[in-house]
């Protein structure tokens, strides 16, 4: 088969594409064909040798991905040859045409849902279920705050928190980007160009301010998220590419709560809730991924370029 192999940590043209053996599973594995992989940021910092957990080298890059079950281990029940799959991680890294999973790491995917949007569901719609359900613990009829909306993690939150009944205000940049986060569902869709969008927030909560915000970018806004969180508001940071400086006082007068998270530490059982949410959310249509592009595997280069450019517009898929 073919693989992207990564032999030294570096910039994108480290990956290099490569005929690879194809993989066997073992008793307690599964097979997935791979017809889509997805291309998440967190993908170019372990490529990078940025994040805080490195892979061993070599390495096949890419955790989420969809496509149809090629084989199962003897010992595997409740998947067969055939299924359609997305996958929320793998043994052997997902840009690739095959790859070798646990059966906790696929997940039914039904019919109405293609390969490139099922290869978009696992890091974006997880973030933001966890940052939202488990960490924030957001309530029907709050305000929340979501930060970049227009990404993959953000059109995410913005489908999972207007079907919880939340009140959605996004940001964004671009006109065609505040047009998709509208089209998700959100109430109220800010510039966040526009230095005066923080004061907006506090216009549209009638001063009172909102009761979670999702920050994809904590370098960026964290010292300004503070101050237009309601009382007892909290911030989940779901992305941060620096340090930052506070004013604590902030958090004090609100007793607010500033929470960190993150997906490669959920408890497992965290981690069913997630996913059975996440399949009803797929089958009755209230999750419905957003895919800005489809590159073939070629392009995984470009790819990675592209994925961490400002203006996101959905999610970014490689097609072997």
């Amino acid at each position: 088969m073919k693989a992207i192999r990564v032999y030294e940590y570096g910039e994108p043209d480290v990956m290099r594409l490569e005929d690879a053996g194809d993989p066997q599973p073992g008793p307690e594995q599964v097979i997935v064909k791979i017809h889509a992989a997805g291309v998440n940021p967190v993908d170019t910092y372990l490529r990078g040798g940025l994040q805080g957990y490195l892979p061993e080298l070599p390495f096949t890059p890419g955790i989420d991905a969809a496509g149809t079950i090629e084989s199962v281990g003897e010992s595997v029940t409740g998947f067969s040859s055939g299924n359609r799959v997305y996958c929320s991680g793998s043994s052997s890294g997902t840009y690739a045409e095959k790859t070798l999973c646990t059966p906790l790491q696929v997940h039914l995917l039904p019919e109405n849902i293609s390969f490139s949007q099922g290869a978009s569901v696992n890091i974006p719609y997880a973030t933001a279920y966890r940052a939202l359900f488990q960490r924030a613990r957001a309530r029907k009829g709050e305000t929340v705050l979501v930060h970049g909306a227009s990404g993959g993690v953000g059109t995410a939150a913005v489908q999972l928190a207007r079907s919880a009944g939340l009140i959605v205000i996004g940001t964004a940049g671009s006109t065609e980007s505040q047009r998709l986060v509208e089209d998700q569902g959100a109430h109220s869709v800010l510039d966040h160009h526009d230095p005066g969008h923080f004061d907006e927030v506090m216009r549209l909560t009638n001063d009172r301010g909102a009761d979670v915000i999702l920050e994809m970018l904590a370098n960026v806004n964290l010292g300004n998220d503070l101050p237009v969180l309601a009382r007892n508001g909290r911030v989940v940071i779901v992305g941060s590419r620096g340090t930052v400086e506070i004013n604590p006082r902030d958090t004090m007068i609100r007793d607010a709560s500033i929470l960190g998270m993150s997906l490669r530490i959920i408890p497992e059982e965290h981690l069913g809730e997630i996913h059975d949410h996440l399949v009803t959310g797929l089958e009755n249509g209230s999750l419905r991924p957003v895919v800005r592009m489809e590159l073939p595997l070629t392009e995984a280069i470009r790819a990675h370029q592209l994925v961490l450019e400002p203006g996101a517009h959905g999610n970014i898929v490689l097609v072997p």
